[in-house]
């Protein structure tokens, strides 16, 4: 029999269709979450999370045998459904895409149960025997794709009552939803199903720029301030618009429903011009339709909250799924003014189903099993970004003295002082690591690229020769939260870097994109100190409290997890200074010795 003070674990996951996770609650709180391309440095992996659960058990110091209770952000059987029915109908067209995803889906998509036991219980061979691993049957639950966006968002949202509007690809079939929550109940009030999908439709004009889709949106939305928005009309003639909000897709412009390409001829003739390659050059005609695509979809989304605003009286708004890291379109949002309060979950995407599958089956299936249960929401079940691993300073020590590595060991107050002051005096370029990674696509300032947002020439170098990026890439300033509303038109903390604002005051060239927005992430001390730190003496010594935050990576690479990825990616780029938590090192030290050499950096493939 259980003991009723034991902690009550739940593992969630992601896998086998793009950002696989885990995460791990205990008793409705989140102890840790991550996502599987941190670990196996493959970016956007799909694969069973193994090391993400790992990670998850490891910090909670626990093993998997004391998992009675998993969760899955979605219905595998439903989904089926849906793609067997496409199958159906867009036959013979789509016969090699038949032919492709059949095997997958028999083979373990479709027995998710089975498989995810499968994949547990090879995880446990090495530590239980056969009659043991015969014995663990944990229960398994699948949650809705849209219910574990809004749950991911709800559950971490300071509100009692809220608003939920979720918009991705799709799901098991629905694209678009709006969820009315109240004391931790969340129910279904309006969706629109596939293939009417505003998803879609983004991902539609990511792949006719050129761009890589699921990974490259965001390139467009950062390439539309560079176009103007000439082409709306002919976007709006391949579909139908209607006030509330929802919207139908003519299928005579797409083929994502039947083959690999999402668009076909007659959308390259509407639009004017093929598709664009890779390797084509940018022309002014596809910075205008990514303006285009941009203000269509900003459009729509609004006709949605404003209808969502119609059917619940709560003064909140969450937004979470893929199209909810739109960072302009949350920007408007929040401006409008239609809610007092927004909330965005940082991990949107299809990473945070797996901390949304949890919470919702904590909150919603268990508990209301359970007489004894509060009666009201409980508190958010995490309060910071930083769920991910951290590297123990021991660790770094030995790693820097075995390789007769320089370094400054300082304490927390003299970091942030001698980071700032190399900012602010030698134009330095900082790698920043520093306790637990962060989850979610979006660099907090834990694994982190800082530079001084003054200095015009550090964005064409940072983004030339560190991240070896697209030169019209803009970047993110990171501001003191109690100095936002000085330097930026927000009118709400923006903690997850998932708000676009106007830059009000002059001086900030590297952060300021062309049309005078800026992606602002605000900086609490209560939610990281030594960022906050950072910030603060660079204003302390500029009168600035802004830096330039952008991840630290290279292209095609997931965000750096432990200090050898920092490690790598330093020796590989034009970084200047390396902090490894209270280790400060040298790339003029480092290439003295040379040592570049003997830390060889994988190969990556183009985001």
């Amino acid at each position: 029999m259980t003991n009723p003070q034991s902690p009550t674990y739940i593992l969630g996951i992601s896998c086998y269709f793009h950002d696989a996770s885990a995460c791990l609650i205990q008793d409705g709180v989140i102890v840790a979450a991550a996502s599987e391309e941190r670990f196996t440095r493959k970016k956007h992996d799909s694969d069973f999370p193994i090391n993400s659960i790992q990670y998850c058990l490891s910090e909670a110091q626990i093993t998997l045998q004391e998992i009675q209770t998993i969760s899955f952000y979605e219905k595998p059987i439903l989904k089926f459904e849906r793609i067997l029915h496409e199958f159906i109908h867009s036959f013979p067209r789509n016969l090699k895409q038949f032919y492709h995803n059949m095997p997958v889906w028999l083979g373990k998509k479709l027995f998710m149960h089975h498989t995810i036991e499968k994949e547990l219980k090879e995880m446990l061979k090495v530590s239980l025997t056969k009659k043991q691993l015969k014995k663990y049957q944990p229960d398994i639950y699948f949650i809705p794709h849209h219910l574990s966006h809004a749950a991911a968002a709800y559950h971490n949202s300071p509100f009692e009552n809220a608003t939920i509007i979720t918009l991705d690809g799709v799901g098991e079939s629905t694209t678009t939803a709006i969820f009315s929550a109240q004391d931790r109940h969340i129910t279904p009030l309006k969706h629109i199903t596939y293939p009417d999908s505003l998803g879609l439709l983004y991902s539609a004009f990511t792949f006719y720029l050129g761009f890589k889709v699921n990974s490259g949106e965001y390139k467009m939305m950062g390439l539309a301030p560079y176009g103007k928005p000439q082409y709306t009309e002919r976007i709006y003639e391949m579909m139908d618009v209607f006030e509330d909000g929802s919207f139908v897709l003519k299928q005579k412009y797409f083929s994502y429903r039947w083959g690999d390409r999402m668009i076909n001829k007659k959308f390259d003739a509407l639009l004017g011009k093929p598709r664009r390659k890779a390797s084509d050059e940018l022309l002014q005609f596809h910075k205008d339709m990514a303006a285009s695509i941009q203000q269509v979809t900003e459009e729509i989304i609004e006709k949605i909250v404003r209808l969502s605003k119609t059917q619940n009286t709560s003064n909140n708004l969450c937004i979470s799924g893929g199209v909810g890291l739109n960072c302009v379109s949350n920007g408007k949002i929040s401006q409008q003014g239609l809610y007092e309060n927004l909330f965005l979950f940082p991990a949107c995407g299809d990473d945070g189903g797996a901390v949304g599958s949890a919470l919702f089956l904590h909150h919603q299936l268990l508990n209301e099993n359970n007489s004894t249960a509060p009666a009201q929401k409980t508190q958010p079940s995490s309060g910071s970004p930083y769920l991910g691993p951290a590297s123990k300073n021991s660790a770094i020590e030995a790693f820097l003295q075995e390789n007769q590595i320089t370094f400054k060991k300082l304490e927390e107050t003299e970091m942030c002082k001698t980071i700032a002051h190399e900012i602010f005096e030698n134009n330095a370029i900082i790698g920043h690591f520093h306790g637990r990674m962060e989850f979610g696509p979006r660099a907090l300032g834990n694994r982190s690229i800082l530079a001084d947002p003054r200095n015009v020439e550090n964005w064409k170098r940072v983004n030339l020769q560190i991240k070896f990026r697209e030169s019209f890439r803009p970047f993110a300033p990171a501001v003191l939260e109690e100095k936002s509303s000085e330097w930026f038109d927000l009118n709400t903390p923006s903690p997850y870097m998932l708000l676009v604002a106007q830059v009000k005051k002059q001086g900030l060239p590297a952060i300021t994109h062309v049309d005078n927005s800026a992606r602002v992430q605000t900086v609490s001390q209560k939610q990281n100190q030594r960022f906050h730190g950072i910030i603060k003496s660079f204003e302390d010594l500029s009168g600035v409290p802004v830096l330039i935050n952008t991840s630290f990576n290279v292209r095609g690479e997931p965000i750096v997890c432990d200090y050898l990825d920092a490690w790598k990616c330093f020796l590989h780029t034009g970084i200047d200074l390396l902090v490894l938590n209270n280790y400060l090192i040298s790339a003029q030290e480092i290439n003295k010795k040379g040592l570049i050499s003997r830390f060889p950096i994988q190969e990556f493939e183009e985001d």
